[in-house]
Order: structure tokens, then sequence, then C-alpha cells
């Protein structure tokens, strides 16, 4: 078993506290897809069949997760192991904001980048279940409910949405993959590695 870090924004975060996200898409580098073997499924779609390159690990590996966050030393002091720990996560419902921006008086809270975080400062343990190599868009409606994003209307983009049909979780998952990511990065289908993960209990 291997331990590794990984990135989490607060939404997301807030998401695998609440026991909704599951899983996770991280892009494909191209150096993974040279190494990996390639097949064809049923419909002659191309799926990633060795995942061992995967570098966010394999079943039975944990991921402990980074996410923004501030220490009681601060900002007299560096992070102990003793100090209490703040996450941004946890005042995303605040009335004056999360970073206190609605505030009249001036005063910011100051929050350290999430890359910063040591592993002691971790709140949140993962175990990965499993893990694949897939398209992007061959997310359907039950993955794309267990990456946590509340189902949405359809997004055409430049912040236009068409209200056709019911709200999906794939529509709500493409949302947020554009808001991370860029505005034609939905549209480019990236190999996309999809790790499936359940939460321990520290």
């Amino acid at each position: 078993m291997r331990e590794r870090p990984i990135l989490f924004s607060g939404v997301m975060v807030r998401a695998i506290l609440d026991g909704r996200k599951t899983q996770t898409r991280r892009i494909v580098k191209q150096s993974h897809i040279s190494s990996t073997e390639i097949r064809r499924d049923g419909e002659g779609e191309l799926w990633m069949r060795d995942t061992y390159h995967c570098p966010h690990g394999q079943p039975g590996d944990r991921l402990w997760v980074r996410e923004t966050w501030q220490h009681s030393n601060h900002p007299f002091g560096p992070y102990e192991p003793a100090c209490d720990v703040f996450y941004r996560a946890d005042y995303l419902d605040d009335p004056l904001g999360p970073d206190l921006e609605k505030s009249p008086d001036g005063i910011r809270r100051q929050w350290r980048p999430s890359i910063h975080m040591p592993r002691a400062a971790s709140r949140i343990t993962l175990e990965v279940s499993a893990v694949r190599g897939e398209r992007l868009h061959h997310v359907n409606e039950i993955d794309a409910r267990a990456e946590g994003c509340p189902p949405s209307w359809l997004d055409a983009g430049d912040n236009k949405t068409v209200h056709c049909g019911e709200p999906t979780y794939r529509n709500g998952f493409a949302r947020l993959w554009r808001d991370i990511h860029g505005g034609s990065s939905w549209q480019a289908n990236p190999w996309v590695w999809v790790i499936s993960f359940r939460r321990i209990d520290k």
C-alpha cells in the first residue's frame, strides 16, 4: 500500500465529507497513454486496458486530501503538528463569505494554498477501490452522480444554459469540468483516469 496526496476544491471536499463524492477524474498525460495498452470495446470505442501507470495509485492504495487551509500559529509562526487547523471548505456557507469578502470592516481570512498542506494537517484519507482509463465523454449518469455534482441543465458554453429536458448529473459534471479546466475542455474529450474511492475515518 502506498499513500499519495491529491488536491480537491472546497466544493468537492464538502461533497466527500457529505458522502456524495466517491469518484474523481484526472486528465491522463500523454506519456501514460504511450505506455498503456489500448483496446476497443464491443461498440468500437477505445478504452485503456492497462492502468498500472496511473499516478494516482492502484486499488488498496490511499490518497490524502490537500485542501485550502490555515493553522493557529499564523501569522506568528510556522505550522506544527500540534496546531489547530482550519479548512476553507468549512466556511463556504458563511454569510460574509469564506474569505470574509462581504465584511465591511476590511478584515479578511488568510488561507494557505492546498498545495502547501502537509500530511499531518490533512483531515481526509481515501482508499482507492478501482482505477480505469477512459474518454471523458464516457461518463454516464451514475458515475456523474458519484462525482458529487448537483444535477444541471445543459450548458451550451459562454454562460448560456439550455433548458431542454430534465437537469442531469452528467450535465452538472460537464459544467464543473469546464469551471476547472476551461471552456473548451469538455469538447476536447481527453483521456482521463477514473479513480473510485471510499473515505477512511481517522
